[in-house]
């Protein structure tokens, strides 16, 4: 790394961090839209200025020039170390084996978090470390590139990171005001650097010796300098709106996947129910085990289906609410005080299954012992993480216990709240079949809880068969409205089809449903700890069933399937008439081989060791951030490459070809640290030139007098020199930029190519800096 020829003083130095620091936490606001709270700024802020303002203090110290980036770094990994190390350091700054162990957690973490959060997500410590080591790498790079290098203007490279990243995540990308202050606060680092600049020079000249040398005015009229200034804020602000507007959100990019599929904060849930292949499992695998009094024995919901389109049941997207944590979870929606409640706590140990959904009895009114961060979601109140998954989890629910009358079910009022009318959504055509069942099973029916007991008799009569086989080998499987009649001809399907059919013929008589997903009570074994008895819950208990809505009640369970699961004693048939009837049913059919539609990421359900997103998800999502990392970093090479097309076109076109000519040589040899500084006449730096080894041949040495005598004449002389010359001015052009290229080493070469350090020559001369003649 090359120091700045002009020595800055400490207070320069200062006001370029300054200035950097206003950038990286200007840009860094651009991630806003995706992440709740502002916590997290106030974190990126300190890490940034961390990092930032202590290379400053550095420099201020003299430390050697070539040590400062790496101890840059140092204070980075001891910021993240009193940050997120805890207990693992030494003196909180000093970190320790068990520290790295910890950020590799932490970094695991947030690989999670970003599949499974929506936006705006929950700023979870592995979130948040995340955040924290990428504004810390930023901050390096830019300080790097503004107090090392001294090239701000590449600055906007690493500020453009967290300005581009909203556009891959939602479909407005960042927002305005956030794009307006990073073009703002570029803008001020460039000047603040032109005017260090100066002052810098100008003491540099006045305690150099006499040899004379051009500068520029030590102030420069405001209006001079207005109108570049505006341009190149309208130049940036526009390129920043096209990079918002134009890039594509993973959740509408057809590049990746459907539009249903690939947003960076995703649910981490597939709305299928396909259990069939888990069911028919030959080997059942175990999922966890309980602990619970002899009469508890509750089915554990892990998720719920509220939306139905007709072909696939879905879980309602809402993002995670940070207040909704599962220490204190709120009364179950429309559950009045008049009906009787008890709690009932449940030890849950985790043995195989893996899934960011936690296995609880419905309703749960606290959760302790998980690790991880967990929220329970309105409604539902299904409880899912953000930054972890169900492997290895130990924790204890409070279940409570619902136990309402007959008479408080059958009593319910009719009017359906506001909230609740998607859940009696249907479309306006269906299979006739499902209608006529519908009115032939319910007629007669004294009320909406009569009609549902009424439906639920009706599938586990005698009439119906549990298979897990028919609706495969009959081309039906799933639970679409065509599955849904097919099911009602053949009678013939496991509880995917009965929970469907069922929830799908009492919105058809108007009580508002949907479906949970998880699995049934389990089987005990002979093992008692503390006067509790052990329940074993394996992939074969893997269930699905309905759920129905009671004003007064709230959400009350059915179990249509016949041969699984127990009916709720509410729901038998003369339940209120003091019968107490048992439902019919069939013998259990024993399930078979199981597994769960390619397209679902929770295939970790059924007990298996996988879960999270398929490895073509990663790579889906990651080639579009590669791409996009990868424009960046060449914008620059881009922007080179442009500008020397522009000088050889002016060549071509006889518009100054000399004046063009020259101006590509010595941005090449700027580019290549060969020369060219601003006080340099055209002649001065040819007979410097000349002495390296590359231009010992006549050829090159001709070419490059060529230049410098076609430049002069044209500059200083009467002379023009026309488009004729355009050939041999191109010639002599090439042949001096090989033999430059020939001299520089290959690492000097890549960073003329990769960080074109003349490029800051027009940065300078939009803000109003005046190289000198011969520059």
């Amino acid at each position: 790394m090359r120091p700045d020829p002009v020595p800055l003083s400490r207070a320069q130095r200062l006001a370029l961090t300054a200035a950097s620091f206003l950038l990286l936490v200007t840009a860094a606001m651009a991630l806003g839209p995706l992440i709740a709270g502002s916590g997290w700024w106030w974190l990126c802020a300190f890490i940034a200025g961390g990092v930032l303002f202590a290379g400053t203090g550095l420099r201020a110290l003299r430390t050697p020039a070539s040590l400062v980036p790496v101890l840059e770094l140092v204070v980075l990994l001891a910021l993240l170390t009193l940050v997120f190390g805890g207990a693992t350091s030494i003196a909180l700054v000093i970190p320790t084996q068990g520290t790295f162990e910890a950020f590799g957690d932490l970094m695991s973490g947030a690989q999670r978090t970003i599949e499974q959060q929506s936006v705006p997500a929950i700023p979870v410590p592995p979130l948040l470390f995340a955040l924290a080591l990428g504004i810390g790498l930023l901050a390096f790079v830019v300080d790097v590139l503004v107090q090392t290098l001294r090239v701000p203007a590449l600055a906007a490279v690493p500020a453009l990171v967290p300005v581009v990243v909203p556009g891959f995540i939602i479909e407005a990308g960042a927002e305005a005001p956030a794009l307006v202050l990073t073009a703002a606060a570029y803008l001020l680092l460039l000047r603040v650097d032109v005017r260090v600049r100066r002052r810098a020079r100008l003491a540099a000249g006045a305690e150099g010796d006499d040899a004379a040398t051009v500068v520029p005015p030590n102030r420069v009229p405001i209006v001079s300098t207005l109108g570049a200034s505006l341009g190149l804020a309208a130049v940036g602000l526009l390129t920043a709106s096209i990079l918002a507007a134009s890039t594509p959100s993973i959740s509408s990019s057809l590049l990746l996947g459907s539009q249903s599929q690939g947003t960076l904060f995703g649910r981490g849930v597939s709305p299928f129910i396909d259990l069939g292949r888990d069911l028919r499992r030959p080997e059942a695998r175990p999922a966890f085990h309980y602990f619970a009094r002899e009469a508890d024995r509750p089915y554990f919901s892990l998720l719920t289906l509220d939306e139905f389109e007709g072909e696939v049941w879905g879980a309602s997207k809402q993002a995670v609410d940070g207040d909704n944590t599962v220490d204190a979870m709120p009364r179950p929606q429309g559950l009045s005080d008049e009906v009787e409640t008890t709690e009932h706590p449940i030890e849950i140990i985790v043995d195989e299954v893996r899934t960011t959904w936690l296995p609880v009895p419905y309703p749960t009114s606290r959760i302790e012992g998980l690790n991880g961060s967990w929220f329970w979601d309105e409604g539902s109140l299904s409880v899912r993480s953000v930054d972890t998954n169900t492997s290895g989890q130990r924790y204890t629910a409070t279940r409570l216990e619902v136990d309402p009358t007959v008479a408080q079910l059958r009593e319910a009022s009719t009017e359906v709240p506001t909230e609740l009318e998607g859940n009696l959504a249907l479309p306006d055509e269906m299979p006739p079949i499902i209608a006529d069942t519908a009115s032939t099973v319910t007629a007669g029916a004294a009320s909406r809880y009569d009609a549902a007991v009424a439906i639920q008799s009706f599938l586990r009569s005698s009439q119906f068969d549990y298979s897990t086989e028919a609706p495969v080998a009959e081309g039906y499987d799933g639970g679409g409205f065509d599955v849904i009649a097919k099911f009602l001809e053949t009678k013939s399907g496991y509880c995917v089809h009965f929970a469907s059919t069922m929830a799908v013929l009492a919105r058809e008589i108007g009580i508002p449903s949907r479906i949970s997903l998880g699995y049934t009570q389990g089987s005990p074994t002979q093992e008692r700890v503390d006067g509790v008895q052990r329940i074993e819950v394996d992939s074969h208990d893997l269930h699905s069933w309905p759920e129905l809505y009671f004003e007064g009640v709230g959400w009350v369970p059915f179990e249509p399937t016949p041969g699984r699961g127990s009916v709720p004693d509410y729901s038998r048939p003369g339940a209120g008439d003091g019968t107490g009837a048992a439902a019919p049913s069939t013998a259990p059919v024993t399930p078979g081989a199981s597994g769960r539609p390619e397209l679902d990421p929770d295939r970790g359900l059924a007990g298996q060791a996988g879960g999270g997103a398929t490895a073509n998800a990663w790579w889906q999502r990651g080639v579009p951030v590669a791409l996009v990392v990868l424009l960046v970093l060449l914008l620059p090479a881009m922007l080179r490459l442009g500008q020397r097309w522009t000088r050889r076109r002016r060549i071509t076109k006889g518009e100054r070809p000399a004046d063009a000519a020259w101006d590509e040589v010595i941005a090449t040899a700027r580019d290549l640290g060969a020369g060219g500084e601003a006080v340099e006449t055209a002649r001065a730096f040819a007979a410097s030139v000349v002495e390296r080894e590359t231009f010992g041949g006549a050829e090159a040495r001709a070419a490059l007098f060529e230049l410098r005598d076609a430049v002069e004449r044209e500059r200083y002389g009467p002379d023009i020199v026309s488009a004729a010359a355009a050939p041999a001015l191109l010639g002599d052009l090439a042949t001096v930029r090989t033999a430059l290229l020939a001299d520089a080493a290959p690492a000097v070469r890549a960073r003329a190519v990769l960080a074109p350090r003349s490029l800051i020559d027009t940065a300078r001369r939009a803000f109003g800096e005046r190289p000198s003649v011969g520059a």
